[in-house]
């Protein structure tokens, strides 16, 4: 008996489909044995970077007022690192500066000169990151940022309550330096924070906890630092109050905060408002020049993997690809900056 037409059309259209399938499936599993999207190995976060206008003015703020020491001061320029930074004719002046065990790199771009910080930032837009530096006595480290003409962004040092799970007790304030940069200092209570910051000190200014950012959506975050770059979640928060209000210095904040970790160095903290939603995205013209420009610095033991997995997950590069440098000073050999889903900066560096 001959099938209608219509079943006949079915059964074709049936048989197709399965073949697609399985001519996927045989493929696609070749191209994902060719394109490895394993974490990739992050050993640690070193130096968070960020753009300065005024280099010697940057140095006397950093050292006099935090009590940061400087161990390198290079100035580099040529194509490889046109390359690396994805701007041309590029002369930079990289200084980088120790507290504790940690250190923090700034760069002033000779030429070309980015632009300067938006006067009207807030701590929820996203372009939004600061570095969290670790005292020993927050009345103690106040009164040295107010001698030396700190700007608030905070109303002042804020006290975070007990019904904040995991932040009960934390003590922070938010200023600016003298280019605009939010920074924060942060006094942990004696039953939180690494066990290194309660040792017993007389220095005021102890170190670099984490480096924070705002983000739009905590998941996609999470895919890019968790999932891709490997970092394991250190802890998690919602914070909200009129403490945390005047701490970001945003009326009704509550925020979703994530604490990641690399198996060493600074942290890197998400935060998520989940209130209220007004912050502004980054802008779409950033250039790393500018001096809203943060880097986020990443050690991983194969830069070629991680480069090849970034490009594979359709990261934004800003580097023409992955660069070698010449013997420079900067610390690293290869590199490559990608923007995170947000649009911050991450500077993956590795052999």
């Amino acid at each position: 008996m001959r099938k209608p037409p219509r079943l006949t059309a079915s059964l074709t259209a049936i048989r197709t489909a399965v073949y697609v399938l399985l001519f996927l499936n045989c493929f696609g599993q070749k191209a994902l044995a060719q394109h490895p999207i394993s974490p990739i190995l992050v050993s640690r976060v070193i130096a968070p970077g960020m753009v300065v206008s005024d280099m010697d003015r940057a140095i006397a703020f950093y050292s006099q007022a935090l009590s940061f020491e400087k161990v390198s001061d290079v100035e580099v320029f040529g194509d490889d690192y046109e390359h690396l930074e994805g701007l041309f004719g590029i002369r930079m002046r990289v200084v980088r500066l120790r507290l504790g065990e940690e250190s923090i790199e700034l760069k002033e771009f000779l030429t070309p000169q980015g632009r300067p910080m938006p006067m009207d930032s807030r701590s929820d837009d996203r372009w939004f990151q600061h570095i969290a530096i670790i005292v020993s006595d927050m009345d103690r480290a106040y009164e040295i940022l107010r001698l030396n003409y700190a700007r608030h962004a905070s109303t002042g040092p804020q006290t975070l309550p007990a019904y904040i799970k995991g932040a009960g007790g934390i003590r922070a304030f938010y200023f600016r330096d003298p280019e605009g940069h939010f920074l924060e200092i942060l006094q942990f209570p004696p039953d939180k924070g690494d066990p290194k910051w309660h040792r017993p000190s007389d220095k005021i200014f102890l170190g670099v906890d984490h480096t924070a950012i705002v983000v739009g959506d905590t998941e996609a975050s999470l895919k890019f630092y968790k999932d891709t770059l490997g970092m394991r979640i250190a802890g998690e928060s919602e914070n909200y109050g009129p403490e945390q209000e005047h701490l970001n210095n945003v009326f009704g904040a509550r925020l979703r905060i994530t604490s990641l970790r690399a198996a060493g160095g600074p942290g890197v903290e998400l935060l998520e408002y989940l209130a209220p939603r007004t912050g502004r995205p980054m802008l779409e013209d950033s250039q790393v020049n500018d001096l809203w420009a943060w880097e986020t610095n990443i050690v991983t033991t194969d830069i070629d993997a991680a480069a090849q997995t970034l490009r594979f997950q359709k990261y934004s590069f800003i580097s023409s690809g992955l660069v070698t440098l010449p013997e420079s000073g900067l610390g690293f050999h290869r590199g490559f900056l990608v923007r995170d889903p947000d649009g911050h900066i991450v500077e993956i560096i590795g052999p």
